[in-house]
């Protein structure tokens, strides 16, 4: 079977925002002598579908309801989001997009954030215009984020393929499960933080796209 398109993650696949959001919050919980809960914040990566876990208000209530709930979210917003703007695009990522444009294999984009953020992340970086479709958590219900498979699904429609002549790449667990419900093949390239996450289902995994040239990847669906 051809493959005709390839749709990616956003949040810790292409950029990870998801790291420094992470460890913002364990320096904000150890400050107040607390762990973070990161049992808890895994289930909130990369998909809001099946928790809605606040670490703020999580660490007000170890705190005995004594803290500032909307000055710790923007403590955390301000700092994640100052690390996140030096962060680099992973590695592999503007290769497999030259790559697949070259191949005319059209890309998409699947994400449980909003079009606010993947848009303006995706423009500031340099790669909106690789992407003829972006799908995000504003185009599907409320609470049908990953790992619900509606994100895939409204990808492969609007890049007008099948199922089986696309490939997701996912950094998550919670998006892992989606693109298996959505039934299509899902390679998995986790992040620092999304390493430490048991990964199942995924059809393959690496740990960068740089590790798998796109055209070793599409020779595993040429027809012998």
């Amino acid at each position: 079977m051809k493959i005709k398109a390839l749709i990616f993650d956003f949040d810790g696949l292409i950029l990870d925002t998801e790291t420094p959001e992470a460890d913002v919050w364990t320096e904000i919980y150890a400050e107040h002598g607390f762990d973070m809960p990161f049992d808890l914040w895994a289930e909130i990566i990369g998909g809001y579908g099946i928790s809605n876990f606040n670490a703020a208000a999580h660490l007000n209530q170890l705190a005995g309801e004594s803290l500032d709930v909307e000055a710790l979210h923007n403590r955390h917003q301000a700092e994640s989001r100052q690390r996140i703007a030096s962060s680099p695009i992973r590695a592999g990522v503007l290769d497999y997009l030259t790559t697949a444009q070259h191949l005319n294999i059209r890309c998409g984009i699947a994400s449980s954030s909003s079009h606010q953020w993947v848009d303006t992340h995706l423009a500031r970086l340099g790669l909106i215009q690789h992407f003829e479709k972006i799908i995000c958590s504003d185009d599907v219900a409320p609470g049908r984020t990953k790992p619900n498979p509606d994100l895939f699904l409204k990808a492969l429609d609007q890049l007008q393929v099948r199922a089986n002549e696309a490939i997701v790449f996912e950094d998550s667990p919670n998006g892992v499960t989606a693109a298996n419900r959505a039934g299509i093949f899902v390679v998995a390239v986790p992040n620092p933080l999304t390493a430490r996450l048991p990964m199942v289902g995924e059809n393959l995994k690496v740990h960068s796209l740089a590790d798998l040239p796109l055209p070793d990847l599409l020779a595993h669906f040429e027809v012998k």
